[in-house]
């Protein structure tokens, strides 16, 4: 079954570095099968990061194909990804979008880190946007099997791990020519 990821918007009173209290709305992203458990989620959730009252203002479900955390990455991007297929019956290219919300310090690491979970894609695509999300956090859902532990240490070892630094991004858009060897 594929996940179904709620937006769930949380209001609550937030204490900033020089010690003033403001009232701040932030969105966290929940894995849930229903807006009620996606509720129900996100209330436990929050009672382990605030201490103080907070109040669900908004549940709606997100329009993410896919979320990739990468290691030692602290913000969320929301990337385009137009994949291009051709109509034969038309004569005509079609282009189909979807959303990940990917992992990154910043846009190029945005960038580089769509590539990489695309690259075992077969047809053409296109990354026409990636923008910084408002997310939070992101919540997975893991039901305490002990393969799904591993699953839910491994998202979370993920989200608070480092990245590698890429020297170099290869064009995943261009194809190899390979020399045909003649049988002599």
């Amino acid at each position: 079954m594929s996940a179904i990821w709620y937006e769930c918007k949380v209001k609550y009173r937030k204490t900033d570095e020089t010690g003033n209290q403001k009232i701040t709305t932030e969105p966290y992203l929940i894995d849930a099968i229903s807006f009620t458990e996606a509720e129900s989620r996100i209330n436990e959730e929050m009672k382990a990061y605030i201490s103080e009252e907070f109040k669900i203002t908004n549940i709606k479900v997100a329009n993410y194909a896919e979320i990739h955390p990468f290691e030692n990455a602290d913000r969320w991007f929301k990337s385009k990804i137009s994949l291009l297929a051709y109509d034969e019956e038309s004569g005509k290219e079609r282009k189909t979008n979807m959303y990940f919300l990917i992992q990154a310090n910043d846009v190029k690491e945005a960038y580089d880190n769509t590539v990489f979970t695309m690259k075992s894609t077969m047809g053409d695509y296109t990354i026409p946007a990636i923008s910084e999300s408002p997310i939070v956090d992101v919540f997975p859902y893991f039901s305490g099997d002990e393969d799904e532990l591993e699953q839910l240490e491994k998202f979370n070892a993920l989200k608070a791990s480092k990245p590698e630094i890429v020297a170099d991004t290869e064009d995943h858009m261009e194809f190899a020519v390979e020399e045909e060897e003649t049988v002599s």
